[in-house]
């Protein structure tokens, strides 16, 4: 048995000449946690090329959805930016990853921090009603540098809270802190900055971070792992995986493609 399913594009949505969404058909076979990502990718002279891409649409959902950069020398992304309704990717059988709420010990909070296109796990987890089951709140901070790169902004603020099955979930328990560092906006600066600073607890009326009440789950560039990785072991922050439940968890399986 192949390593991947052919699907089929169903939607293209370009956000910005630098990031776009996509839906494809969904193998009925094809089983996922919310968080996780699989390897995505065109046939290219014969054979795959392929990239570790979280699933944006929830697991309940008939379709899948991704969210993408452009690279213009990008082996994959320089071809992808251009797929169209009707085409065919490649899709793999086995999403993984460690972004999924049972990595975590039981908390009150849950921060998802993301950067860039590391929203794409989190938009699948505050779909996902065993989220709001497991935390009391839910708080989804995304940091981008321009205004336009806040993908789902409008869906975030006020498609989910009025959603027929999520939306007293949503309304009750989640909080959406969109941040911005070119240009003025209502929340501007770096997420670790803000941390550090107390700016964000401040403007969301919580408590500073605490490992007894609060779980952490980090997407985005290298170097917002990185230091926010610091900054959480020196709150005292214990890392999770795959088999040992944690106060926070990484996904590390994405680079520039």
């Amino acid at each position: 048995m192949s390593a991947f399913n052919e699907e089929r594009v169903l939607s293209v949505h370009h956000w910005t000449d630098r990031l776009f969404t996509f839906t494809t058909t969904r193998e009925p076979s094809l089983r996922f946690s919310n968080g996780h990502f699989t390897m995505i990718g065109l046939r290219v002279d014969g054979k795959p090329l392929l990239r570790a891409y979280s699933v944006v649409s929830a697991n309940y959902e008939d379709h899948l959805e991704f969210l993408s950069i452009k690279v213009a020398d990008g082996p994959l992304t320089s071809r992808l930016q251009h797929i169209q309704v009707g085409d065919t990717l490649l899709v793999g059988r086995k999403p993984t990853g460690t972004l999924v709420v049972d990595y975590l010990l039981p908390g009150k909070r849950l921060y998802l921090l993301a950067t860039g296109t590391g929203l794409a796990p989190f938009m699948s987890i505050v779909r996902d009603p065993q989220t709001y089951e497991k935390f009391e709140q839910v708080i989804l901070v995304h940091g981008v540098r321009l205004v336009d790169e806040l993908a789902y902004h409008d869906l975030l603020t006020e498609h989910l809270p009025a959603h027929e099955l999520l939306g007293e979930m949503v309304a009750s328990q989640l909080r959406y802190y969109p941040t911005v560092t070119r240009e003025s906006f209502s929340n501007t600066g770096r997420i670790t900055d803000l941390m550090e600073s107390g700016k964000l607890f401040k403007d969301l009326g919580v408590p500073a971070l605490d490992p007894t009440q609060d779980r952490v789950m980090i997407c985005g560039s290298p170097g917002m792992l990185r230091d926010l990785k610091v900054l959480l072991k020196k709150h005292a922050f214990k890392e999770g995986n795959t088999s040992t439940p944690g106060d926070f968890v990484i996904e590390r399986a994405f680079v520039e493609q």
